[in-house]
């Protein structure tokens, strides 16, 4: 079981904060991960799409689209954050 969590507009363009997913068979990377999320369409492929900088963490660290990723883990979806 792996944890979704999506956070700020994400979380408003996708209409859910987090949920539990099977980790899908082949499905070995965030990259492949994303991919598989954005196939439910409509918001997802929108919201998703490798040309927005959303920033993925895995078990609260930041990661690339590369990262392995297991049963058990957290991963987070964010959009970029300003701050000042």
């Amino acid at each position: 079981m792996v944890t979704l969590r999506f956070f700020a507009s994400l979380r408003e363009v996708l209409g859910v904060e987090d949920e539990n997913i099977e980790l899908p068979s082949g499905v070995l990377t965030i990259h492949q991960l994303t991919e598989w999320l954005e196939q439910r369409g409509g918001q997802w492929t929108t919201a998703l799409r490798e040309n927005r900088s959303i920033h993925v963490a895995v078990n609260q660290q930041i990661v690339s689209r590369q990262m392995a990723v297991a049963d058990g883990d957290e991963v987070a979806y964010f959009p970029p954050m300003t701050g000042g």
